[in-house]
């Protein structure tokens, strides 16, 4: 995994959790959901690229 999509999946995380956070403070549940659905995605961007490590790694 590249250290810049590693970055950016990072990022999307930190950016989902500010905004369930914020959305836990003012009781909005849209941008509750939204912050975990961000979260999700860099899960998932996070797997993807993992998964690829190892292939690379088997390869090698």
């Amino acid at each position: 995994m590249s250290t810049e999509d590693r970055a950016k999946a990072t990022a999307k995380n930190v950016e989902g959790k500010a905004q369930e956070a914020m959305g836990d403070l003012t009781g909005n549940t849209e941008d509750q959901a939204k912050g975990k659905a961000k979260q999700a995605e860099a899960e998932g961007r996070h797997t993807i690229e993992n998964a690829k490590d190892e292939i690379k790694k088997a390869i090698d």
